[in-house]
């Protein structure tokens, strides 16, 4: 049971308050957090408020649940109320309502919405109490009680007004909620990538990650397959790399860093990655995190989780050093998208800013660089399929060729690996000698989607051109989470729509969709950490929605809606889609570049855990003063005509963008 405390209503008014709060603090001190005085008194009062409303309201048969633990959030509901009809997530505050914590009281119940079991099939009302004062019921009660209604607010002195209106309001249902069988009902979490390496930082390791879905735990057995390769490593003092491949969004970042931060934390073990973005945004967040809960100093948290989470380019280049000999601190390292590591030809030639002091491919450097070590090494490759987003990128072959030419190494694998239909991306014929193959290391289920696991196969139908099979994976969505528009102003209404509580929502666009500045979108983001970390009113944040992020600012990261501008660069043609680079003042066909620019849109179109707005610009119409042939109106609609018969949702109307705060209720 996750609440720290749990009892009917009628055990809550004949129990001594002192009592209940002596068992509050008891469940707080054994979950490593301190007490205080301040939280003390705000049991107290609590605990008043509630036996007084819930005595008012006749609620002695209900289910009162106390400190309820929202593990994804790492914050507590402070009650959940269980009527016969109706879950009730009350969060107190002292001070008066404000759209902030109105917001904070809702993201609590589409918690319990989207990872409680026992919660999808009832209403769920967050419900803010602040201050003393009393409750004005809404003018326009919800039309239909079902998932998360809106919030309400009230003061101490009007919940049991409250919790009266919500049993005369709400209907009476088939079947009464029990309140005994919700407690027990799991809570299966499916966190952010921030949020799941802050809690893994944090924690040496979380069992309660989870999934919200049965269909995705080769999560676990994928984690628990590269701490067996560790373990075996260990014993035989062998040197191995584990390939752990993988649709978008199906765990790849997660499983690397619960094998740096999780339960098998060792020393000596980084995560590797050249998204530069991602490091940015996971360092900022754990060093963040680790000062709030005071656990050192910033200069001491930014120093820790430099060493944990490092750019594999600069490791190489350190470690790659002429004359350089002895094996690097780390016995074990992730290295993350391991198919886009550097061929010979880019790591010998460096970039414009920084010249190479790498001689070989980055595989090849990183076999010789951890091959130094007297005794066990491991590395973990992961393999992000199809997502191929740059040139010089050596994908797969390179990793088996320089493993079959150096006779230290031996390499586990899934059978993906092998049966990959591009050379490029295939580690090995089957049967090579130096590469066990274990299922286990293939993350085939998306989980980054929360509530529909078919979004990545539509994708990936739509990139194929494979119109049918893609109109089929919508049809069996309860409801397909792309939705299409050619509104600026409604995607942006439509993301906002759809942030409910502190869900985060961000604009992205690929790099080389070059003409959207015409459309009035075209300012890229500055600071990732601030875009992806920071909210609104933040104009920096990304859900003020003001600039975007493209593919090399997002990928490895997410957000929980996300609103996709189509550029000209990925169009229709007569045999599917052509990818465009922008040069001078027209956009030239890319045959070569063809790859990489559907991956670009793989990406972009996988970011989101919720749901994807796809906003296809309108464009220029010939024929009509100033046309702009760069931005060719036929051009866009073809894509957003493609793009509907693929299954995409169209948005009936621009939705209202809601700027002002939300009225109050007190």
């Amino acid at each position: 049971m996750r609440a720290w405390f749990a009892c009917t209503g009628a055990e809550l008014l004949a129990r001594d308050p002192r009592d209940t709060i002596g068992r509050l603090a008891a469940a707080q001190q054994s979950r490593g957090y301190a007490g205080s005085v301040d939280q003390d008194y705000a049991w107290q009062q609590q605990l008043h408020a509630l036996a007084v409303a819930i005595a008012e309201a006749g609620g002695q048969a209900w289910t009162i649940a106390l400190e309820y633990d929202l593990l994804r959030l790492e914050k507590r509901i402070d009650a959940v109320v269980l009527t016969d009809r109706a879950i009730i997530a009350m969060e107190f505050k002292t001070a008066a309502a404000s759209s902030a914590t109105l917001a904070e009281a809702e993201d609590y119940a589409l918690d319990l919405r989207d990872f409680h079991a026992g919660s999808r099939s009832h209403p769920i009302l967050p419900v803010l109490v602040a201050g003393t004062g009393g409750f004005a019921p809404p003018v326009q009660p919800p039309l239909i009680w079902h998932g998360v209604t809106q919030p309400i607010a009230c003061g101490s002195g009007g919940l049991g007004a409250a919790l009266r209106w919500v049993q005369s309001t709400a209907p009476e249902p088939a079947t009464p909620l029990d309140g005994a069988a919700w407690l027990d009902a799991p809570y299966r979490p499916v966190p952010t990538i921030v949020e799941a390496a802050t809690l893994l930082y944090a924690r040496n390791g979380v069992r309660e990650i989870a999934t919200a879905r049965a269909d995705a735990a080769n999560l676990t057995r994928t984690a628990q397959a590269i701490r067996d390769a560790v373990a075996l490593a260990q014993r035989d003092a062998a040197k191995i790399v584990v390939f752990v491949t993988g649709s978008p969004g199906a765990g790849k970042t997660l499983c690397g860093l619960n094998a740096i931060f999780g339960e098998a934390r060792m020393d000596g073990a980084a995560f590797l990655t050249g998204n530069a973005p991602l490091v940015t945004v996971l360092r900022a967040a754990l060093a963040r995190d680790a000062v709030a809960r005071g656990d050192c100093k910033r200069p001491e948290a930014e120093r820790r989780v430099k060493a944990a989470l490092q750019n594999v380019h600069r490791f190489l280049e350190d470690n790659a050093r002429p004359g350089l000999m002895a094996p690097p601190p780390e016995r074990l390292i992730v290295f993350d998208e391991a198919q886009r590591a550097w061929d010979e030809a880019k790591a010998v030639l460096g970039t414009r800013n920084k010249p190479s002091t790498l001689t070989m491919s980055e595989p090849a450097h990183t076999l010789d660089i951890m091959g130094r070590h007297a005794g066990w090494a491991v590395i973990v490759a992961l393999i992000g399929n199809g997502q191929e987003i740059n040139t010089g990128e050596a994908g797969l072959s390179e990793w088996g060729r320089v493993i079959a030419a150096d006779p230290r190494w031996r390499a586990v694998a899934a059978p993906r690996a092998v049966q990959a239909a591009e050379p490029a991306q295939r580690l090995a014929d089957p049967g090579a000698p130096w590469l066990r193959i274990d299922p286990a290391l293939d993350l085939a289920t998306p989980i980054r989607s929360v509530r529909e696991s078919a979004g990545a196969a539509w994708v990936d139908a739509v990139l194929r051109n494979a119109v049918a099979e893609a109109r089929d994976i919508a049809a069996g969505c309860a409801a397909l989470p792309f939705l299409i528009t050619r509104d600026l102003d409604a995607m942006r209404g439509e993301l906002r729509r759809l942030a409910r509580g502190q869900r985060r929502a961000g604009l992205l666009a690929a790099a080389g969709a070059k003409r959207l500045r015409a459309e009035g979108l075209g300012v890229q983001v500055e600071d990732v950490a601030d875009w992806f970390l920071r909210r609104w009113p933040d104009i920096r944040a990304s859900d003020a929605l003001e600039t975007i992020a493209t593919e090399y600012d997002c990928q490895g990261l997410e957000l929980d809606v996300a609103g996709l501008a189509w550029g000209g660069d990925f169009i229709r043609g007569e045999a599917g889609w052509q990818a465009r680079r922008f040069i001078g003042a027209a956009w030239q066909r890319d045959l070569k570049e063809f790859d990489f620019v559907r991956n670009t849109y793989r990406v972009l179109l996988t970011r989101a855990r919720y749901e994807t707005v796809i906003w296809v610009p309108r464009g220029s119409v010939a024929a009509t003063p100033f046309h702009d042939p760069t931005r060719d109106a036929a051009t866009y609609d073809g894509i957003a005509a493609f793009l509907e018969a693929c299954g995409a949702r169209p948005l009936a109307a621009p939705a209202p963008v809601q700027d002002e705060a939300p009225v109050l209720l007190l």
